[in-house]
């Protein structure tokens, strides 16, 4: 399984609109992909125009091939993308170790 670890910093005073635009996107357009298996959202409590996305996919393929270059893709950046105040830090990770 893949872990997509995605920093997001939005424009100022966009916190209640952004956090429906991206439930919504994830809901909408992510969470049908080949290989999606579940998400969580963080907000940050110090920043509050931080947010950190991560989703599990079960290959890398499943993000970078048949997620990104889907029509989903689209919608999910439409909903999300307008809020953005910098591109997004997307990077991938496997699991090393977890707790029981």
């Amino acid at each position: 399984m893949i872990l997509e670890l995605a920093d997001i910093r939005i424009l100022p005073g966009k916190q209640t609109e952004f956090d429906d635009a991206i439930t919504r996107g994830v809901d909408l357009a992510i969470s049908k992909a080949t290989g999606f298996r579940g998400y969580k959202i963080n907000k940050c409590v110090e920043s509050p125009e931080r947010y950190v996305l991560m989703i599990y996919w079960d290959t890398l393929e499943n993000h970078t091939v048949d997620f990104r270059e889907s029509a989903a893709f689209q919608e999910w950046r439409a909903l999300v993308g307008p809020f953005f105040a910098a591109a997004p830090v997307v990077e991938h990770f496997t699991l090393l170790s977890k707790s029981a």
